[in-house]
């Protein structure tokens, strides 16, 4: 009895499919585990969101006087967005001594030998982190009406998805980090390295425009600077030459930070 086999062709699809469905299955499993240890030990949330709500309330008020001049728009639409950037990059930054301590407890060589792939384990926890990034900018936002930000709701929501992509970036190059130093020590040193350069040169708290014109040459350097200057343009209703540019450089950091977690991994 002769049998017909099957070309390698129809099963391809198949297969493709399979594989993922697999990584969407594990990436959640891996996104709902992380999610539920964060909601057991909410303490450190409130701590990093405690910090930006300092920056609106007792900074922000600072804005309003005459002391500084930030143009003839509402001084929050500039200030909330650049609080936002800081919130997106720095919350995402230090996600990476969690995978530390769960590399030392030996946690993450456990699940490596599980038929997971280790792009759903890096991925899962990426987007836990998105998902409290994005909880944690809605609650600044909703804490700064009340000080006086007036700002269009789809400004606003554009500035979210800016910020989650941040976040996905910046949390995927902090575990790529963690990953390959396995140290706090060598970690914290590195982080505070960066920290400050980059608060000061992509205009978070204050505009570049009210910088030297030397400052000003160096910041243009930083593309962070444009990722400030676009969200801020979304605050004021501007949806226009800034948008392409904004999603692009929050995208194109993304896909890098992506490639290296998987390199590193």
């Amino acid at each position: 009895m002769s049998t017909v086999a099957t070309p390698p062709e129809a099963t391809q699809p198949t297969t493709s499919a399979t594989a993922t469905s697999n990584l969407v299955r594990d990436t959640y499993t891996v996104f709902a585990r992380a999610m539920r240890m964060s909601l057991r030990n909410p303490a450190w949330l409130v701590i990093s969101l405690l910090q930006p709500i300092l920056y609106i309330t007792l900074f922000g008020p600072l804005l309003t006087s005459d002391a500084v001049q930030l143009g003839a728009g509402n001084a929050y639409q500039v200030f909330v967005p650049g609080i936002l950037v800081q919130l997106g990059i720095f919350g995402a930054l230090f996600v990476g001594f969690g995978l530390i301590a769960e590399y030392r407890a030996g946690v993450i060589e456990s699940q490596r030998v599980t038929p997971a792939s280790r792009t759903a384990l890096l991925l899962g926890r990426v987007l836990r982190d998105v998902v409290v990034l994005l909880v944690q900018g809605t609650l600044l936002v909703l804490v700064a009406i009340p000080l006086g930000l007036r700002a269009p709701v789809a400004g606003v929501l554009l500035t979210l998805v800016v910020i989650a992509l941040l976040g996905a970036a910046f949390a995927s190059v902090s575990y790529a980090l963690a990953l390959t130093l396995k140290s706090e020590d060598a970690f914290a040193p590195l982080l505070n390295a960066v920290v400050l350069p980059v608060l000061l040169l992509s205009g978070i708290l204050l505009p570049m425009s009210l910088a030297p014109g030397w400052l000003q040459a160096i910041s243009d350097v930083n593309p962070l600077k444009h990722v400030v200057e676009g969200t801020r343009a979304f605050f004021d209703g501007d949806y226009g030459s800034s948008t392409g540019r904004t999603t692009a450089l929050s995208s194109g950091a993304k896909a890098s930070s992506l490639f290296s977690v998987s390199a590193s991994a």
